[in-house]
């Protein structure tokens, strides 16, 4: 279990660092979903890329409609 934790970490330690530099090359202060895709797709491969992004899209849509109820 103590392997599996520590992949997660690395892969979301990498996406917040490759985000973080993309905003920070675009002169923003915040980091939006769209530096979050792009992050994603430069460091995970083909589908695995793809498969990321549209559930992630699919869990913020569902996190924000259950918030406006």
């Amino acid at each position: 279990m103590a392997i599996l934790n520590s992949f997660v970490n690395d892969i979301f330690e990498r996406i917040a660092t490759e985000a973080s530099k993309l905003a920070s090359y675009s002169k923003k202060s915040t980091i939006s979903s769209r530096e979050i895709q792009t992050s994603v797709r430069l460091i995970l491969p083909g589908e695995l890329a793809k498969h990321a992004i549209s559930e992630g899209t699919k869990s913020v849509t569902k996190f924000s409609s259950a918030g406006a109820k």
